[in-house]
């Protein structure tokens, strides 16, 4: 047998994991080929007919091998994963359960289907939360219960920052619905209002249900942009200016005052978060994770982070983005444009002579690439721009976006 690599889904993949290994998700048993993706898009419904109406999909990087264990994100197994088919970065196969699927909180509420089933009789009201009910909304249900002489089962969706406070009404609810049962599942919102009850009554059915209650919309309603968390995250060569320009909006916004402001240097985490790193794609990829991970949880309790790293590649950009919006953050992109010629000229650090001298391996813009943004919020290109107006240009974007005052 070939020796699994190992890979962390996104949040996303890993709420969808933890339904397909629960059995809330059945019939699927696995994540979804090329043809069973392509009849649900188009038909609502797998390549065999049976009804379906969202695609459960994971992504791996096409190094990966046949075998992959998916971890959660403290790095514990829960499956493996045997990779039977690849359409472009998205992979279909075998889910091995190797762990407790629960990586979250409310482990004690968080039960299978099966589990469920067997402590509910026949006739039973689930009803699905995202939100808290009304009086009116536990009168509807108590009554309902009452007509078709069912059990409610509450269900509260638990995905995301608004899971405690979902669980919380839930349990509120529990209390003035006597005999109820509350069960908290992973299940991410979908975009579409008409998948998302579809799927809320497939997973819904799959714990008994006979009839479904759909809960209200959810309670966590963004707040105006000056009350959000923000990720500022520059990204630029080596020399490009990017570094100066966010000390100076640092400086800028602290003088404001009205925010808690967090910079993250990239020079300064490679020294700190991230020693012992080397300029490997691999380290520099785990070195931009850092620094998103740290700016996620300065934005998740409300703060702005101010990154400014060199960040070459997309892919990872993109990571720290979703790291950001996955709490309820904003997250702004700023290229710092300035040409590699005017970066080189500069070379303060004696840097770029270093690396024309192959005394420094994979550097940035000589030996190794830079992927320019082209989901940038804002370009600076600070070859004749003075730092002033530069910060003054971030801060009319932020003035503009409602993320300051």
């Amino acid at each position: 047998m070939t020796e699994a690599t190992e890979w962390t889904p996104d949040s996303r993949e890993l709420a969808d994991l933890e339904l397909l290994l629960s059995g809330a998700f059945a019939p699927l048993t696995g994540f979804l080929g090329a043809a069973d993706v392509a009849s649900v898009a188009e038909r609502g419904q797998l390549a065999d007919g049976t009804p379906w109406p969202d695609p459960i999909t994971l992504a791996l990087p096409d190094d990966l091998g046949e075998q992959v264990t998916l971890t959660d994100p403290e790095g514990a197994a829960l499956a493996v994963l045997h990779v039977t088919e690849r359409d472009g970065h998205h992979v279909a196969g075998r889910l091995e359960a190797v762990g407790a699927p629960v990586y979250g909180p409310f482990a004690r509420l968080r039960r299978t289907p099966a589990e469920v089933r067997k402590d509910l009789p026949d006739d039973v009201l689930a009803v699905t939360m995202r939100g808290p009910l009304d009086s009116a909304a536990i009168e509807d249900i108590s009554a309902t219960a009452e007509e078709l002489d069912a059990a409610v089962l509450l269900l509260p969706l638990v995905y995301g920052d608004a899971g405690p406070a979902v669980v919380r009404a839930a349990l509120k609810a529990s209390a003035e619905l006597p005999g109820s049962t509350v069960v908290a599942v992973p299940l991410a919102p979908r975009e579409d209002a008409v998948i998302d009850l579809e799927l809320r009554e497939h997973v819904a059915g799959n714990y008994g249900a006979t009839e479904h209650y759909a809960g209200p919309a959810p309670v966590s309603i963004p707040g105006p942009p000056h009350r959000r968390g923000l990720v500022v995250f520059f990204t630029g060569l080596s020399g490009s200016g990017k570094s100066t320009v966010a000390r100076g909006l640092r400086d800028a916004l602290l003088e404001r005052g009205g925010r808690t402001v967090t910079y993250l240097d990239g020079d300064v985490v490679r020294r700190l978060l991230s020693k012992g790193l080397t300029f490997s794609r691999e380290d520099r990829d785990l070195n931009i994770r850092r620094i998103g991970f740290v700016a996620a949880e300065v934005a998740r309790h409300g703060g702005l982070a101010i990154c400014a790293p060199i960040a070459p590649y997309a892919e990872t950009r993109d990571e720290v983005r979703e790291m950001a919006e996955s709490v309820g953050a904003d997250f702004v992109l700023v290229h710092v444009s300035t040409p590699l010629e005017e970066c080189e000229r500069r070379d303060r650090k004696g840097l770029y002579a270093k690396a024309r001298a192959g005394l420094i391996p994979e550097f940035t813009g000589i030996s190794s690439p830079y992927e320019e943004p082209d989901d940038a919020d804002l370009e600076l290109d600070t070859t004749d721009m003075p730092v002033e107006r530069a910060v003054t240009m971030v801060i009319n974007h932020l003035t503009t976006g409602g993320w300051i005052r």
